[in-house]
């Protein structure tokens, strides 16, 4: 079963970058993230609509 939520660092991998610019995305709101307890979380489907965002905007 695909996981639904990610820690920054699996979403770091799985959006080839590091884990800083994952926060950064986080704070500036480009990429939804959730909060858990005290952790935070970002859905799977958040990192695909980051990339087609980026697709469109000619970004990528």
């Amino acid at each position: 079963m695909e996981k639904l939520l990610l820690t920054p660092e699996e979403a770091a991998e799985v959006l080839n970058v590091g884990r800083t610019t994952i926060y950064d995305l986080m704070r500036l709101r480009l990429l939804v993230s959730v909060k858990v307890g005290r952790s935070r979380r970002i859905p799977a489907s958040a990192c695909r609509e980051l990339v087609n965002k980026l697709i469109e905007e000619g970004r990528l």
